[in-house]
């Protein structure tokens, strides 16, 4: 039986990024992946979802300034977009495996990759089965389970991933449908909604069972998201529930009951499920061997540890943050509390994260919902794009910042929200302010780029000091400020005139 100091068992992006921090370790690493390295991060997920993201983006875009300049249209296909997001999806592919392959030739005494579907037969044991049928058992030291995830499928509505279809199914389209409904109004499902509605060739339908979609965001972002989704062709069937979804004669007839009592039934040509995925556990031998599971189906960990010392659970089989980005931090994080001595636990705090609606929408710490909840009293100022340089140059104003600090002298930083575009990445300074701990002196004093978006950041900054160049109380519909208290209840609307 081969023996080894740590056992990877997933090759997507937390997987991978385990394997990778181990060998920096100069540990001797198996990693096993029974299907293709990358995962979800690099097949029907991030990377082919956001391809298509940026592709639809550009058409759109393209589509306006056809009709306003060369008053014409124009039409793209959907095998053409296809096959621009395969492109990519290889050219990642390439770089994974060929890093991989010479990664191995280079150490072949301390790495290998293993294809085949991985059992745990014993907290140090694992059983391979190979693609050619034949198993062999091998004994690891350490065990690090980053097994991903896969949608979430109801059991009353008939997914056939060519009708109806989850985010894999996607790509078995062989053309823009005339009309698809999207059941989640959550993150994935406005991402669809969106994608579809930029090609400007799908009639989109969201369920939405609330009054508002993305109910862990605050209002202001919501309301202008939807506001810009509906501006775009989308309908949001706000307040509805889902009694039935049915393929009929090769198209997707579905029910739905509204909270004021009355059903309506409708027809599209294409249904797109997302409503949440589903951690990888069976089959795995993970029950049997004594791991313990919490209620959502995700492992019991403390940080990255399990019940078993030696075996850890990172990525999307954690109840955390299912982000490729968290992921990786959590596989990075597993190996160094083995070897390293990880010198803290994981921190969440300064996790950001990037919506790719329209506009582009990103976060780094609290937003006003979670400030409240918490009863943390925090001040809080916007400032709308539409006063930003730069984005009156792109002719694209349609955003704001939202910045919160807490109510004291220091202003430490709690979150931040953007909303436009450059959003993903005009967070990051604030994001490295959260992890430090920092108030807003350096920030509001550093000299930015001009014409920049992140000027708007520097002037709201500035804004909480007092001293910004734009005066809140004469664009008072473009840059606001409060305070709020412990309760949640605002206090000052007009503080910072007085300073």
């Amino acid at each position: 039986m081969k023996k080894y100091d740590v056992c990877v068992i997933g090759g997507g992006p937390s997987g991978y990024a385990a394997a990778m921090r181990a060998v920096d370790f100069k540990k001797n690493v198996l990693l096993i992946e029974k299907d293709k390295v990358g995962g979800a991060g690099l097949y029907n997920g991030a990377l082919s979802s956001k391809t298509f993201w940026e592709l639809s983006k550009d058409i759109r875009s393209a589509r306006k300034r056809v009709a306003k300049y060369a008053q014409g249209t124009f039409e793209v296909k959907f095998k053409d977009i296809l096959a621009d997001v395969r492109e990519a999806i290889q050219n990642r592919k390439e770089i994974l495996e060929s890093h991989l392959r010479i990664l191995h030739e280079l150490h072949a005494d301390y790495f290998k990759l293993q294809k085949g579907h991985a059992r745990l037969v014993s907290k140090n044991e694992v059983l391979i089965k190979n693609a050619d049928g034949s198993e062999e058992k091998v004994w690891a030291e350490y065990i690090v389970l980053a097994t991903g995830s896969t949608p979430r499928k109801l059991a009353h509505i008939p997914i056939d991933e060519k009708i109806i279809v989850t985010s894999d199914g996607v790509e078995s389209f062989d053309h823009f449908p005339e009309s698809i409904v999207v059941l989640g109004a959550g993150v994935i499902g406005c991402e669809w909604a969106t994608i579809f509605s930029n090609f400007g060739q799908t009639k989109v339908n969201i369920i939405d069972k609330g009054d508002r979609i993305l109910p862990a965001e605050d209002e202001d972002i919501t309301d202008t998201i939807e506001a810009n989704m509906e501006a775009n062709g989308i309908n949001v069937h706000r307040n509805s529930q889902l009694v039935r979804m049915e393929i009929k004669n090769g198209r997707v007839e579905y029910e739905l009951q509204y909270k004021d009592g009355h059903n309506e039934i409708f027809t599209v040509e294409k249904a797109l499920i997302s409503v949440g995925r589903i951690p990888n556990t069976e089959g795995m031998g993970m029950r049997e061997i004594g791991l313990e599971f919490l209620e959502n189906g995700t492992l019991k960990n403390n940080d990255s540890q399990t019940n078993i010392p030696n075996i850890y659970a990172v990525g999307d089989l954690t109840a955390d943050i299912a982000l490729v980005n968290v992921g990786e931090m959590e596989g990075r994080h597993a190996i160094e509390k083995i070897y390293g001595g990880a010198q803290h636990e994981l921190d969440y705090r300064n996790i950001s994260t990037i919506m790719f609606l329209n506009p582009e929408t990103a976060g780094v710490g609290m937003n006003e919902q979670e400030a409240r909840k918490k009863n943390i009293p925090y001040r809080v100022v916007t400032i709308d794009y539409s006063v930003i340089p730069r984005a009156i140059a792109m002719k694209n104003n349609n955003g704001f910042f939202k910045i919160l600090v807490t109510d004291d002298n220091e202003m430490k930083i709690l979150g931040m929200r953007a909303i436009g575009v450059h959003a993903s990445s005009a967070i990051q300074a604030v994001a490295l302010l959260i992890h430090m701990d920092k108030g807003i002196e350096e920030l509001a004093e550093l000299i930015h780029p001009h014409p920049s978006i992140i000027e708007g950041i520097q002037e709201a900054l500035r804004m909480l000091k007092g001293k910004s160049i734009l005066k809140p109380e004469i664009f008072k519909d473009k840059l606001t400020c409060k305070i709020v208290d412990a309760q949640g209840q605002v206090t000052d609307k007009n503080w910072l005139m007085a300073i």
